[in-house]
């Protein structure tokens, strides 16, 4: 991940140390376990996470932030790659443990990395965010409710989100264009789908339900339905996909391919 672009939250500096700490304190890590942070930067967490976790890694991008880092933090470990499509698997086995988490996330790939980490879900103990209000908002969102769609579902079904706080835009330098909020991800569900579905088949209903949200599932999901030779299930046929809780889209998705 890159020192952000205009308008990204990744390029404004954090000038509140209460705002800083708060969002390290948030991390449930022990000393010695590890800790990855993402999308460094210039390290404004950096050095103040290091002082907690001596195990403490990066995840960096962009090559100035890196060199900043290098010069001014050589003994933390700077990994130079793109955390969408980071390995956290050979991460964790080369840890052996699962990873901690922590990072401020430019906009506009908040939703990729989300994804990205809950793809890696059972190599991943904890995530904590700065992240876009709106989208803090969304990962925590109850169904029939404006915010809730694909990413409440996809979040819910593998972690328990929590919206620690939000953070207003007069903390940053220079001052963002949005809101921010800080979100906790704990990877504590069981990551056990129902028999006849799987984690991509899941994530496909899902879309094809939320992509037509103001249709019923009989419609917006009836191409998907014939794909297995079948069709929605008479309890489902009437519902909106925002009526539906993430447990319930697991069960959906089984029975469209009973």
């Amino acid at each position: 991940m890159s020192i952000a672009p205009k308008k990204s939250l990744g390029q404004h500096f954090l000038r509140d140390a209460n705002i800083r700490d708060k969002i390290i304190d948030l991390l449930e890590a022990e000393e010695n376990d590890c800790v990855v942070e993402i999308g460094p930067g210039t390290g404004a967490l950096t050095g103040h996470l290091a002082a907690r976790y001596p195990k403490l890694e990066a995840v960096e991008i962009d090559e100035r932030a890196i060199a900043h880092l290098k010069e001014s933090m050589p003994a933390i470990p700077v990994h130079h790659a793109d955390v969408v499509k980071y390995d956290w698997a050979t991460h964790a086995a080369a840890a052996g443990e699962k990873i901690h988490v922590i990072g401020n996330l430019p906009y506009y790939v908040t939703s990729q990395v989300v994804f990205s980490l809950l793809d890696a879900h059972e190599h991943i103990a904890e995530a904590v965010m700065m992240m876009q209000r709106e989208v803090a908002e969304r990962l925590v969102a109850h169904p029939r409710t404006k915010a809730y769609g694909i990413l409440s579902v996809a979040v819910q079904q593998l972690t328990t989100p929590h919206l620690a706080f939000r953070v207003s835009r007069n903390v940053f330098y220079p001052k963002p264009d949005v809101e921010s909020a800080v979100v906790r991800l704990v990877f504590d569900k069981d990551p056990e789908i129902l028999p006849g579905t799987d984690a991509v088949w899941l994530r496909k209903v899902v879309r094809a339900a939320f992509n037509q949200r103001r249709k019923t599932l009989r419609n917006s999901l009836g191409q998907l339905a014939a794909s297995c030779n079948g069709e929605v299930p008479e309890a489902w046929r009437k519902k909106r996909a925002e009526e539906l809780s993430p447990s319930e889209f697991a069960l959906l998705a089984q029975q469209l391919r009973a």
